[in-house]
């Protein structure tokens, strides 16, 4: 397990490499299982990866069926192939989004005469996980009572390296959300050059209806179980929403008593007493801004110093997204809870994000709390994207489906040059067309895949660093996650027409060709 790490370690040391290379409603915690369903403007690259020119017959067995949703039904005709994946995940519409999504870009692929349906085979295999764990997860209250909650764990494709993917605690998780996020890291971790898979896990909790005490139990019960399928060479998990730097330290406590092991580099995110790395807990919110960055100074000729930044959320990735657009000059207009928004009309002040900072990780409390103690004003049931308000760059940084047909439509109204997404599917499919639709208008959007890659790429430098027994200093690892990114958007120019076919082609391209030569589709 410590070769493949410290292969890793060579690998990512080599910057050059690297360079042409990672909120909803709140419900009481179930004290019984819930029911489940039973079923679980460069140029375009051309498909020249495949050496073989033989056409394989087509994988009849899994195709057939119906589409059951009126988003994917517009699909049905232009990617048949899919119909059998729609009939058996109907009850996943939100993986079926990510699924279509991607399709969308990758058709110049599946219509190619010569290897056309070798990309639809791998397509279809990719959607398919490798493996899918659940379990239950039992865990004592405050009271005596025994509590009981799902867990799972989606290892969705090892093509590249390990599964690498978060964990996320919330009570909306269910198998498909888990999917429909693996699903996505697949391509994301090939975008950063890393030899990483894709995978996601979670449970329906709800932490913020808990204590310390029973966070810290339920995190134990949920490694007592999740220890025995993961590994630095098998699958190392990280955060997300609802499992940060506490969670993944009960977690990792756990795994320590159960295995004996110390020091692996099983998890991420862990804290720098025991084997974290810098930049980690700022790596996706200063990724996401340091590819944005790029991608206005090349595509529109401007800096950001100045700029009118909306960005939604108030959590991790929006937090160190806000700090770094602060950082570069510009003015951040707007964070924002589940509950509602905060607007700063002349932009956020050094204090007010300070404010903020308290507010998420110290008090755990919501934004309409500290209303009085910020210069922004606060407006309840609103987002970012409800509201009107002028910006020129929008960072949707809460949580899928965010932006919907109606925000991006107003986000395009309201002048904005661009929007890069730092949470997973934060745009519905209705809103990316609006995005493709206005695209002289508001010519960048690169999706989350590629610009929130940074998290999971500092994961991999965790990973390394933990494998050598080394701690680099902040300065080489925010060095190493801006070659990242560059080599990301790299990636992006030379592999599509624009930026979000570019992502999702580079990927997808990558992970293809590497199943293809380990023998696992023809």
């Amino acid at each position: 397990m410590l070769t493949f790490a410290i292969l890793m370690a060579v690998i990512i040391g080599d910057r050059a490499a690297l360079a042409h290379g990672e909120a909803a409603n709140h419900q009481q915690p179930t004290t019984q299982f819930n029911k489940q369903p039973t079923k679980g403007k460069i140029r375009t690259i051309q498909p020249t990866l495949i050496t073989s020119t033989t056409t394989t017959p087509t994988m009849t067995s899994l195709q057939g069926g119906s589409s059951i949703t009126n988003d994917n039904n517009k699909h049905c005709d232009r990617f048949p192939f899919l119909s059998l994946l729609r009939k058996n995940y109907q009850h996943q519409p939100v993986f079926l989004q990510a699924v279509e999504e991607m399709a969308i870009n990758l058709e110049p692929l599946f219509s190619d005469p010569t290897h056309g349906e070798f990309y639809q085979r791998a397509f279809l295999v990719m959607a398919e996980p490798e493996r899918t764990i659940s379990f239950r997860v039992p865990w004592e209250d405050d009271n005596g009572n025994m509590k009981y909650n799902r867990g799972w764990r989606v290892e969705f494709n090892s093509a590249l390296g390990p599964y690498k993917g978060g964990l996320r605690f919330h009570p909306t998780v269910d198998e498909g959300i888990l999917k429909f996020l693996g699903f996505e890291q697949i391509f994301k971790n090939a975008l950063t050059g890393l030899p990483l898979g894709g995978g996601k896990g979670g449970s329906d909790i709800n932490p913020r209806a808990m204590s310390e005490n029973e966070i810290r139990r339920f995190c134990q019960s949920f490694m007592t179980e999740l220890h025995r399928h993961i590994g630095p060479s098998t699958d190392v998990p990280a955060g997300d929403i609802g499992v940060g730097g506490r969670e993944i330290g009960y977690m990792y406590g756990q795994y320590k008593r159960l295995t004996n092991r110390h020091g692996e580099g099983v998890l991420t995110g862990k804290s720098m007493l025991f084997g974290g790395s810098h930049i980690r807990p700022e790596a996706t919110g200063y990724g996401l801004v340091y590819i944005s960055q790029i991608a206005i100074e090349r595509k529109l000729g401007i800096s950001l110093e100045g700029a009118r930044c909306a960005v939604s959320g108030s959590g991790n990735v929006a937090q160190y997204a806000a700090q770094k657009l602060m950082q570069l000059g510009a003015k951040v207009i707007t964070m924002s809870d589940s509950n509602g928004v905060l607007i700063f009309e002349d932009g956020m002040k050094e204090e007010d994000w300070k404010e903020i900072i308290h507010a998420k990780q110290v008090l755990r409390a919501r934004l309409s709390s500290i209303e009085d103690d910020v210069t922004g004003r606060y407006v309840a049931n609103e987002t970012p994207w409800s509201v009107d308000v002028e910006y020129d760059f929008a960072y949707p940084c809460a949580t899928q489906n965010e932006v919907t047909k109606a925000g991006a439509e107003r986000l395009v109204k309201n002048g904005a040059k661009g929007l890069f997404e730092g949470a997973n599917l934060p745009t519905d499919a209705e809103g990316q067309q609006v995005l493709r639709d206005n695209a002289d208008s508001c010519p960048l959007y690169i999706p989350g895949k590629a610009s929130n890659a940074g998290g999971v790429g500092v994961s991999g430098l965790e990973m390394s660093q933990n494998a050598v027994r080394l701690q680099w200093k902040p300065e080489e690892v925010d060095g190493k996650l801006k070659e990242m990114m560059a080599g990301i958007y790299s990636q992006m120019e030379l592999s599509g027409d624009t930026l979000e076919k570019g992502a999702n082609r580079a990927g997808f391209m990558k992970v293809a060709q590497t199943m293809k030569e380990l023998g696992w589709v023809s």
